[in-house]
């Protein structure tokens, strides 16, 4: 018996078999193509996100011989579209999580409660990100088009596809700014306030609950088998955090994408105005009776990719990526990058930050500008750490990275140096995947708890990374002099000329 994982992704749709100890029997991959339309917003296609799961679903159940005991599906947090309820049919396209389309929405919508009674609420300060304000932004195009619609998350539209049954879990639905972690509910008078249908949202349970079971019609074409259970595991940070064991307060968990995060777990309580001024995020924790607390960078890899594709004629490659980082002078480079080509996240969340370089002079090269994007991610990271270490009274001194980017090892020195944190590295092959596949085991009852699902998960072995005391020490003093001492200035010039400087 085997545990399925998907993964829908910003970059890439997977899917992967995983046997119950971990080990991959076999894994699939399709690109996650963005469009753009007349406007110059982006979405996703939900027939080529279908299509890219049926074809990884073929291609790894393709002569294999083991049998799947659950299904666990995964996806970019906030991306979502709306359903008919009647036909089954999408009614839009998927608007994925970076969209900045419903940046007004947004702003009325903080107009419509106190922000820190909101925050209580949903442990969220409003961003044009969340379902809400793309709901809205809907409606005013077509004040018809939630009628009989329901707003489904990319894993519960493939959650849908496979079982015909409508759902979500929480820590999905709390990306919407209209889902209450204090009572696991919908908020239905804050959903009214906005003259928005009751039945809206699906179903809300507990990540990795059995939201259905696989239908004939679909699984013959699929090579599933029909029954298998399926579940919907949830954010995709926190099933990775899953799958590393980061879940114990103490031990965090970075993840390094297009975006990337840190995520921390604590016992669940009431929010206070000391979380609320931190910045952080918040949310319920994929494990039971806990809270998370989460800080982001929108464009920690997307700033790599960014390089990757103005920085040469043709795209850089990996490989050429990895020779530049190499070939720069060890410590600071002293040039200061802010990261914030998407605005900024957490601890510090602002839509109208935007990126930049300080401290250029003639004799900089295309490595330094690399040199500087890696330190300026990692400066960001600090700033996360420093919050987190506020708000959780306790030390934060390690962290658990998995993703894209810790193949890099020079940025992943410059990250330890810069956070003056030992990193350790685990040989696990996409966290996420695996992730989604734990928790619908857990869901099901192939594994009693989430403690033995994580003591069951064996790894050949981890890498670490010491920080540099003498760089740190210099990075500390350029961090909090230069990074943090400046940053304000900038951001306080967009927020006074939000779009006139911008070709928005």
């Amino acid at each position: 018996m085997g545990l399925l994982g998907i993964d829908i992704g910003t970059t890439h749709c997977k899917a992967g078999f995983f046997q119950e100890n971990g080990s991959i029997l076999k894994i699939a991959v399709r690109p996650t193509i963005t469009h753009y339309n007349q406007q110059g917003e982006p979405f996703i296609s939900p027939s080529e996100i279908w299509r890219n799961i049926a074809s990884c679903l073929k291609e790894i159940l393709s002569g294999c011989n083991e049998k799947v005991s659950a299904i666990g599906i995964t996806s970019m947090a906030e991306t979502g579209l709306l359903l008919d309820r009647r036909t089954g049919r999408p009614r839009t396209n998927f608007i994925p999580w970076f969209s900045r389309c419903a940046e007004t929405e947004a702003e009325e919508i903080s107009k419509e409660d106190r922000p820190f009674d909101r925050f209580q609420k949903t442990g969220l300060h409003n961003s044009y990100k969340y379902g809400l304000a793309k709901i809205l932004q809907l409606k005013k195009r077509d004040k018809d088009i939630l009628e009989e619609a329901v707003w489904l998350s990319a894993s519960d539209y493939i959650a849908y596809l496979l079982t015909g049954n409508l759902a979500t879990d929480y820590t999905l639905a709390a990306r919407t700014y209209a889902f209450r972690i204090d009572q696991l509910t919908w908020d239905q008078p804050w959903i009214k306030h906005f003259g928005l249908p009751e039945q809206l949202f699906p179903e809300a349970m507990p990540s990795g609950k059995l939201m259905g079971l696989t239908q004939s019609k679909v699984c013959d074409h699929l090579g599933l088998s029909p029954g298998i259970p399926v579940a919907i595991a949830g954010h995709d940070h926190l099933v990775a955090a899953i799958a590393v064991g980061a879940v114990n307060p103490g031990n965090v968990f970075n993840s390094i994408g297009t975006a990337e995060t840190m995520v921390g777990a604590f016992e669940k309580r009431q929010l206070t105005d000391i979380e609320y001024a931190s910045g952080m995020t918040f949310g319920c924790h994929i494990v039971r009776n806990r809270l998370f607390w989460m800080g982001g960078i929108s464009a920690s890899g997307g700033s790599i990719e960014w390089f990757r594709e103005q920085f040469a004629d043709q795209k850089m490659t990996y490989e050429e990526i990895m020779i530049l980082s190499s070939n720069v002078k060890a410590g600071p480079s002293r040039i200061l990058y802010y990261p914030y080509l998407s605005g900024s996240g957490s601890p510090q969340p602002d839509p109208y930050a935007r990126g930049a370089f300080i401290g250029l002079k003639t004799s900089h090269q295309r490595r330094d500008l690399l040199k500087a994007m890696m330190e300026g991610t990692a400066y960001e990271l600090e700033s996360i750490r420093r919050s987190a270490e506020r708000i959780s009274g306790y030390r934060i001194n390690r962290m658990t990275s998995v993703g894209g980017g810790t193949k890099n090892k020079y940025w992943m020195q410059i990250k330890a140096d810069i956070t003056n944190c030992q990193l350790t590295i685990p040989e696990i092959n996409e966290a996420t995947m695996l992730g989604a596949a734990i928790t619908a085991g857990i869901g099901s009852g192939v594994y009693k708890s989430e403690e033995e699902a994580v003591s069951a998960i064996r790894y050949t072995h981890s890498k670490e990374i010491v920080p540099n005391q003498e760089f740190h020490q210099e990075y500390k003093h350029l961090y909090e002099e230069g990074y943090m001492g400046l940053q304000e200035q900038l951001r306080n010039f967009y927020r006074r000329f939000p779009s006139s400087l911008t070709n928005e």
